[in-house]
């Protein structure tokens, strides 16, 4: 039996938007056909089909950064079997290079953090079947203040990131001109397109001036919120500000609530799977944040969902969106391929509570029969439901689930 959607439900409203949204950012072209969309420029090479999966040094190491710990943390990455599950980008955060330029203008790689180089440590997270990122910054200089941004270097330093062989920029907001943000952003868009290597381009403008609605027309992923602190408090506030932007994201072009902070010993288990889940359901980049070379057991067990993360990468990509929310019970719901639906309660109160769902909620018939799979259970609650799903949920944790057509 095939499953069906309501015209009037709020999951096939999703779908009509997000197909549409690319004339939104169609309308924010400054480069008059110019140049080609480099969305498509990069789909076109295989890059951003689904969300970005990798690490970040940012979270856990922020300044203490060096060439072992990228190259240990590759290691680590095949090791734990995390890279097989699609985690591939192993990227760089601030404060790599020197605080100057060259006489030629080039940025310069600080040698005693990374005595190699970043084109031998490229080439050594290349050998392991990974992909290295790097950062820089729509500013004359990095939010750290160690190294120089690329605001007026944007050819110069494009042309560097390509012969080094990069693969993904994180491009952050700091210490700039004053000018717009789609400017300034849009101009390493430009010049990342001229190197014509498949570099992803991560847009870190922090959500400040709504960069959903351009950003898609230059980059793969852009910032929705300020920066992500490993406390229950910042997790619960950012998934709202990334819930409002849900119908401008999808396959190419990625709405980023900030890096995952799972394993940073900030949160409970419960806690850190709940940011999991939602982040996965909201079809964000999911950059893991801790030390992989020193992960627990647990952490490693919520990073390595298979199913969490094929929600995450599910073909569809269209976003999760919050439907209902009442003294703390939320629940959250997408469409994914196969006509499936991905299903959060989430309980953000500080007591255990039953939570349910009707099908009507996410768009189905009640008398519709579905599967009903748990995700962090690995097992079918039922292969026969109708109606409605109801669950105990333990305070700030969620239960995930797929219905699917039987």
């Amino acid at each position: 039996m095939i499953m069906g959607w309501r015209g009037s439900s709020v999951l096939f409203l999703l779908i009509v938007v997000i197909l549409g949204s690319g004339k939104v950012a169609h309308a924010m072209d400054l480069s008059s056909n110019s140049h080609e969309n480099y969305t498509q420029f990069l789909l076109a090479n295989g890059v951003s089909h689904t969300p970005p999966m990798g690490w970040n040094s940012w979270n856990h190491f922020q300044c203490d950064i060096d060439e072992w710990t990228v190259k240990s943390t590759a290691d680590a990455l095949v090791s734990t079997g995390l890279a097989a599950l699609g985690y591939k980008y192993v990227n760089i955060d601030d404060c790599w290079g020197e605080k100057d330029r060259d006489w030629r203008g080039n940025l310069r790689v600080k040698p005693s953090t990374f005595p190699s180089g970043i084109k031998a440590l490229a080439d050594y997270v290349h050998a392991k079947g990974l992909k290295l990122g790097i950062y820089s910054d729509a500013g004359y200089q990095t939010c750290s203040k160690t190294m120089p941004g690329s605001l007026g270097h944007e050819d110069q330093d494009a042309r560097t990131f390509a012969e080094w062989g990069i693969d993904y920029l994180k491009y952050d907001n700091c210490y700039h001109d004053g000018s717009k943000p789609l400017y300034r952003f849009a101009r390493m868009s430009y010049a990342l397109q001229k190197v014509g290597r498949p570099i992803l381009y991560a847009i870190c403008e922090w959500g400040e001036d709504n960069p959903e609605k351009w950003a898609g027309r230059y980059g793969n992923a852009w910032r929705t919120t300020g920066d992500i602190k490993d406390i229950w408090e910042r997790i619960t506030s950012i998934a709202d500000e990334n819930n409002i932007w849900g119908r401008y994201a999808g396959p190419g072009r990625w709405n980023d609530p900030d890096m995952l902070e799972v394993g940073n010993g900030g949160m409970s288990i419960e806690e850190y799977r709940s940011h999991f889940s939602i982040w996965a359901a909201m079809k964000a980049p999911l950059l893991i944040g801790c030390d992989i070379r020193s992960a627990t057991t647990e952490t490693l067990g919520i990073l390595g969902n298979k199913e969490v993360i094929g929600v995450n990468q599910d073909p569809l990509g269209i976003q999760a969106r919050k439907i209902r929310s009442e003294a703390g019970l939320e629940v959250w719901a997408g469409p994914l391929s196969r006509r499936r639906v991905v299903i959060v309660l989430w309980n953000r109160s500080r007591v255990r509570a039953p939570m349910s769902v009707g099908w009507r909620d996410v768009g189905l018939s009640p008398f519709m029969p579905v599967t009903v799979r748990d995700l962090w259970a690995h097992s079918f609650v039922s292969k026969n439901m109708r109606s409605r799903l109801t669950a105990y949920v333990a305070p700030h944790a969620c239960k995930m689930y797929i219905l699917g057509p039987i």
